[in-house]
């Protein structure tokens, strides 16, 4: 696993929450310490262990046809000395941002999300894909359950499932249905190593990621839809 800076060990004592430093075009979501993070973002995707997830806001004229996306935001991130975060790319204005929190059982969890529907879709149908239709969904969630690298799998799964409840209940319609998301979300899952087995809809740590998820992209999905995506 790439490594920005050693795992940490659980302080129940620690306030469970994100520190969002706001400097467009970058958001950089602080994690409440270096985290097991899994996702399949453009840079620092799978398992990495991180302290930072950095968004990088673009104009839908800067996602040229022949642009190395990735690489792109790699090098933007050393420059900014962050070569180790985790790097997401969006086309929302990242000042846009929500945050919520949960604790249920006494497991916490956190999400930073930005929410933009442009390129909306209905999973399981296709739209053509516009050149200026560059929205998206991007967000974090860490909690301070110490999963297991298959439980970590599994409350990733439950925030996917947050984020298409949260988008599919505000009923934005397209004509190929309603939407439960957009062609290039991304979602990051973060929590301290452990042996925790479990992370499904039956369990604490379950409830609380889907809620933290379900408030922070309900919450972006409607400004997005009462102020027609304005910026």
């Amino acid at each position: 696993m790439a490594s920005e800076t050693p795992a940490m060990a659980r302080d129940p004592r620690t306030a469970w929450r994100l520190d969002v430093a706001l400097d467009r075009p970058w958001l950089e979501v602080r994690l409440p310490g270096p985290l097991r993070c899994l996702s399949w973002a453009p840079a620092g995707g799978g398992f990495v262990t991180a302290a930072r997830v950095l968004w990088r806001e673009v104009r839908d004229a800067d996602l040229t046809e022949d642009l190395d996306a990735p690489a792109w935001l790699r090098k933007e991130l050393a420059a900014r000395g962050a070569e180790g975060a985790v790097g997401l790319l969006t086309s929302r204005n990242v000042a846009r941002y929500r945050l919520a929190e949960a604790e249920v059982d006494g497991v916490r969890a956190a999400c930073c999300a930005t929410v933009g529907l442009t390129n909306a879709e209905r999973v399981g149908r296709r739209r053509a894909a516009a050149a200026d239709a560059w929205g998206t969904i991007n967000l974090v969630c860490a909690t301070d359950a110490t999963l297991t690298e298959a439980a970590q799998v599994e409350a990733l799964s439950v925030a996917v499932q947050a984020r298409t409840a949260a988008v599919t209940e505000a009923g934005h319609v397209m004509e190929t249905g309603v939407a439960t998301g957009t062609g290039t979300d991304c979602i990051v899952l973060a929590c301290p190593p452990g042996a925790m087995p479990y992370a499904g809809t039956h369990t604490a740590v379950g409830e609380a990621v889907g809620r933290a998820v379900w408030d922070a992209v309900g919450a972006g999905v409607a400004e997005w839809m009462a102020t027609g995506g304005a910026e």
